[in-house]
């Protein structure tokens, strides 16, 4: 049997092939696209999965990143329920699971990562939170008065157990570091969060161990939780089998250069699977949708705006948490009107906002342009 043969492939189903195909569209591209998911619903935005649509039964069309009918008019064929099980690189063919090969002039893989279950006994028992189906799962047995455990303060963990003390539950969240975001943010931040989060009723076991999952709860180190559900959130490994196989630079994601260019000619990647090769790989919304832009604008040769600093964001229990730039080690925290700073090397590398006092875009243009303290200093004493 002949292969399909389409002009652009996305391969999977996250706003970053989404975004890749309504950027291909804006610009005027008029050849065939086919976007291949292995889930059965289209594009979706991950983030309301452990807020909105995690605290009330809403419709989960909310999620979605375009309308069903949006991609009918702008002609991108969805081949949805359906997986790709290898690529060949040099011919540009991949095939789907069904045994279907589709030759591609230009492809975009957008696989995005998968949740991590607790290597601890039992730790396949706790339910993880990566899909519309999980989210929908764990709503569905998150009972007003029964207890909850939440293995993991990262922001899966904060926001899940935000979401479930709204719905009545008695939560625990238990973190072996000694802060919440496994101290990536630093004492403050954590200790502000850890604030919020007892005022709405969520307790908190940081620098504590879990040793196991049981069917009555968990077992931490010199203490047992009874639970009635449990969820952990302790990250996420990117999805890169597809592009081992095809023979593809892999290095904690598919290696990208500045514009989503995989070691293979005609290949892109975006989203939580890609990592730029001169910096790191961030898992976030932003970030996705961002890098499946900057891909298309690459497949058709259009000028690349200069890399964003990196923003992610959160909300839990009524608080916003938004955090710009990129620090995994610093020399000082200045506290900001609204926030900390994060200095490296007398500069500011990263910014953490609460609860909305400063605008993001504004400390997100400091951040590139490498401005001084003082003037995150004077814009924060402005807004204040």
């Amino acid at each position: 049997m002949e292969p399909r043969s389409v002009d652009v492939l996305l391969i999977g189903g996250g706003v970053a092939a989404a975004r890749c195909a309504r950027t291909l569209r804006r610009h005027g591209f008029a050849g065939s696209i086919v976007l291949v998911s292995d889930e059965a619903t289209p594009p979706y935005n991950r983030p309301p999965l452990s807020k909105e649509l995690l605290q009330a039964d809403l419709p989960p069309e909310l999620a979605l990143a375009e309308p069903r009918s949006w991609y009918a008019r702008r002609e991108v064929e969805l081949a949805l329920a359906r997986r790709v099980v290898d690529l060949d690189a040099g011919r540009r063919r991949a095939t789907l699971a069904d045994g279907m090969q589709v030759a591609f002039g230009r492809c975009l893989i957008a696989t995005g990562a998968a949740p991590r279950a607790p290597q601890i006994p039992g730790g396949q028992a706790a339910m993880l939170l990566r899909t519309l189906d999980d989210s929908a799962r764990i709503r569905s047995l998150a009972v007003a008065g029964d207890r909850a455990a939440v293995i993991g303060g990262g922001f899966i963990g904060v926001e899940v157990a935000g979401s479930l003390v709204a719905r009545g539950l008695s939560v625990t969240v238990v973190e072996v570091a000694g802060s919440l975001w496994g101290g990536a943010f630093g004492p403050e931040v954590s200790d502000w969060a850890a604030a919020r989060l007892a005022a709405a009723g969520v307790q908190l076991r940081l620098g504590a161990t879990c040793e196991s999952v049981t069917p009555s709860g968990v077992r931490l180190v010199g203490e047992r939780l009874d639970a009635n559900l449990v969820v952990a959130g302790v990250g996420v490994t990117p999805r890169v089998e597809l592009a081992e196989r095809a023979g593809l630079v892999v290095d904690n994601g598919i290696v990208v250069d500045d514009a989503q260019r995989s070691s293979a000619e005609g290949i892109y990647a975006a989203g939580d699977v890609a990592r730029p090769r001169d910096g790191a790989r961030v898992e976030h919304w932003h970030a996705a949708r961002e890098s499946g832009e900057r891909a298309a604008l690459a497949m058709l040769g259009e000028p690349l705006t200069p890399r964003r600093a990196p923003w992610v964001f959160s909300e839990f229990a009524g608080a916003k948490l938004d955090v710009v730039g990129w620090a995994p080690s610093w020399d000082e925290i200045v506290p900001l009107a609204g926030g900390w700073a994060y200095l490296v090397d007398g500069r500011v590398a990263q910014v953490a906002i609460i609860d909305s006092l400063l605008r993001v875009e504004e400390i997100r243009v400091l951040v590139e342009t490498g401005a001084s303290l003082d003037r995150f200093a004077a814009l924060a004493a402005s807004r204040a």
